[in-house]
């Protein structure tokens, strides 16, 4: 995995969703909870009043790893690298929080990652304690929250086979279609991706060098499979990429 420096970022970024109110009366009151959480509204109006706003600027930090675990977060806004510091001193990009991703949901004492911002970030915090109290009073909630700790699972098994057999070429491939795939969910662009990682991000997610990372990709653009576009990739020949990824 790449510890080098990273190439430098685009600067031209796409709109990042921002916080979206709803009526109370004749108030509008700010929604913590993120419209693209797998929570129904229900759930979501159960455990606003736990939440306080976390804002932050690019790369500062919402938690260190091996800090105590005593927060839980939502993700409201932007998106957050996730990574471990492994022994020998290298570093592994676990994912990538987006809008509705839960953080802190693990019964660990610690975190196990650090998340930093890599743009703007709005999030909820939720004292753990409390949070979890309300989770076991309210079956649904635990329900809805055993989803969402299943899908994270399924997502960690594809990283494990994805860091498998693989060349560079199908992981860059199937990185991007699992963007495509996680973006619609949450209501960003699936054709043309916005990247807020950079290439050393990406190339420390898939057992990569940067060096690798730039090839592809620009190797990919020359073949017409993607087109390299300030601040992200547009997604041009999805039958090629659907077949890289799914290998």
């Amino acid at each position: 995995m790449s510890i080098h420096s990273s190439l430098a970022a685009a600067t031209t970024k796409l709109p990042i969703p921002v916080l979206s109110t709803y009526s109370v009366g004749h108030f509008e009151k700010l929604r913590l909870i993120s419209l693209s959480t797998a929570l129904p509204l229900a759930e979501r109006d159960t455990l606003e009043p736990l939440s306080r706003r976390v804002s932050l600027d690019r790369k500062e930090n919402l938690f260190r790893q091996d800090e105590p675990a005593g927060s839980v977060y939502n993700v409201s806004s932007g998106a957050l690298r996730l990574y471990r510091i492994l022994p020998d001193g290298r570093r592994q990009v676990t994912g990538f929080a987006f809008p509705g991703d839960f953080l802190g949901l693990s019964l660990l004492d610690r975190f196990n990652v650090s998340a930093d911002a890599l743009g703007p970030v709005t999030a909820c915090r939720f004292d753990r304690r409390a949070f979890m109290e309300l989770v076991r009073s309210q079956p649904n909630l635990m329900m809805h929250l055993h989803e969402i700790t299943g899908h994270e699972l399924s997502r960690a098994k594809d990283m494990m086979v994805l860091l498998g057999r693989r060349t560079a070429d199908e992981k860059i491939a199937a990185f991007l279609m699992g963007l495509r795939a996680r973006y619609a969910q949450i209501g960003w662009s699936a054709v043309t991706l916005e990247l807020p990682m950079n290439r050393l991000d990406i190339a420390d997610h898939l057992g990569l060098t940067i060096e690798t990372v730039s090839r592809t990709l620009s190797r990919l653009d020359r073949e017409g499979c993607i087109l390299i576009v300030p601040g992200g990739v547009r997604l041009v020949d999805h039958a090629r990429l659907d077949r890289l990824s799914a290998h």
